[in-house]
């Protein structure tokens, strides 16, 4: 591949210049490879919550209180100890890459199970770090074998009556993968509240981490073969990292008095200038279409003019419920004004579509933020559409029912604190200097 990009961050300044294409591939790219090593090691508890669980009895999840059964076990006034010992058992060799910390002054913890400890099954980031907590609570509080059970409880939720530990201490992005829908699909079981509040709702930033972790599951689901492989780096560099300041410029000019219209003309004019596109006939109509020599870079401005027509049409409303719809119509747009096909050759519109109707008609459950990559309606564009439903929901003032504030606060307070998931584009710049 002889592209070479520059990289901007999520305010117009340049981070990297002359990277070639290579060094953002989920396969080479450092930071990213952290980033999805983080991802599937790291775990957010909420020590409070569950030092209540265990006075009320409330141990087993929504509606599972086992009145009477309540211990005085103090895991707050414990949770320096809790912590040391959770970290001493976790930990594999003396300078592995194991990290506990506390924070919110002792009423969260911070998990990072070593990566010595996975060998077939990400899982263990999860149980791995329930583990180690059970036992430390029970040692470092005196339990007795007869309350020993409660501590398991509480820690391990409903498992293993039932395998998903929704209601266990420690949550992780990723979900277990009984509830992945195919191979390949871990990175992509990712609500996008959780991406938003990790990224503390800043648009930009959200959608490159969403997108990161989407294309990471494309190399991982085989769909990076060959001369596909190509393609998805464009994508992800001009939509998710914001490659030669394409995704900021859009939404500077159109940010004020612009519609979604408005940033499709524009990346259109952008897409000529910068000789993507070209002229191939007039009609008699006076309609002019539009061809392209290469079809893989034009696909990415497409992708990047969807985020940027997203992040517009959402903010001038402040909602994230029209996204669904703002894709739809940029995609159709792009169409129209250049007889080429949009965003991920077609399939972006085709599922919003399907994710228009999940989440505003006859179903109407959710709403964007409770969706992902794994999800039935959303799962056909490979990589590209999330990232714009994170954005929404970064721009979204709390309009919805699900808000990451009311379903992610714990991720956002916990796993925010991770530089790389707090910076993506910072850090993927990084890395990317790293192996030019």
């Amino acid at each position: 591949m002889a592209d070479e990009i520059d990289l901007y961050d999520d305010r117009g300044n340049v981070l990297a210049k002359g990277v070639p294409l290579e060094a953002v591939s989920p396969l080479r790219n450092p930071a990213i490879r952290k980033i999805v090593s983080l991802t599937v090691r790291s775990g957010a508890i909420d020590l409070a919550g569950l030092d209540k669980k265990l006075k009320t009895g409330a141990i087993a999840g929504k509606g599972m209180i086992i009145r009477g059964v309540g211990r005085d076990i103090d895991v707050l006034g414990n949770a320096s100890e809790i912590a040391k010992q959770v970290e001493d058992m976790l930990r594999v060799e003396p300078d592995d890459d194991t990290k506990v910390e506390l924070i919110a002054g002792g009423k969260r913890m911070l998990t990072q199970v070593p990566t010595a400890r996975i060998l077939s099954d990400y899982s263990v980031g999860q149980t791995a770090a329930m583990g180690a907590l059970t036992h430390a609570i029970i040692d470092v509080c005196n339990v007795s074998m007869w309350d020993a059970p409660y501590v398991h409880a509480a820690v391990w939720g409903m498992y293993p009556e039932d395998p998903d530990t929704k209601d266990g201490a420690v949550k992780m992005l990723v979900d277990l993968p009984i509830k992945n829908e195919g191979p390949g699909f871990v990175l992509r079981n990712i609500p996008v509240n959780h991406l938003a509040a990790t990224v503390r709702k800043r648009a930009l930033q959200g959608a490159a981490l969403t997108m990161i972790l989407e294309e990471a599951a494309q190399f991982e689901m085989g769909n990076c073969m060959g001369p596909h492989e190509r393609g998805h780096l464009l994508d992800l560099a001009y939509e998710g990292l914001n490659a030669n300041n394409l995704v900021h410029d859009l939404i500077k000019e159109n940010g004020k008095t612009g519609t979604l219209a408005d940033v499709v003309y524009s990346l259109v004019e952008r897409a000529k200038e910068d000789g993507v596109i070209k002229p191939l006939k007039k009609l008699s109509s006076g309609f002019v279409v539009y061809d392209a020599d290469d079809m893989q870079l034009w696909n990415a401005y497409a992708c990047a003019g969807m985020l940027a027509a997203v992040c517009v049409n959402c903010a001038s409303m402040r909602a994230g419920q029209p996204v669904p719809s703002n894709i739809m119509y940029a995609c159709e747009l792009m169409e129209q004004e250049t007889g080429l096909p949009g965003p991920d050759f077609g399939m972006c519109q085709g599922t919003s579509v399907s994710s228009s109707f999940f989440s505003h008609s006859i179903y109407g459950g959710g709403g964007p933020g409770v969706f992902y990559g794994n999800h039935i309606v959303t799962r056909h564009a490979k990589g590209q559409f999330i990232p714009c439903f994170c954005a929404a929901m970064c721009i979204d003032a709390d309009t919805m029912y699900f808000t990451p504030a009311r379903t992610s606060a714990l991720y956002g307070e916990v796993l925010g604190a991770i530089p790389e998931f707090a910076e993506p584009m910072k850090a993927v710049a990084e890395g990317a200097k790293e192996i030019m």
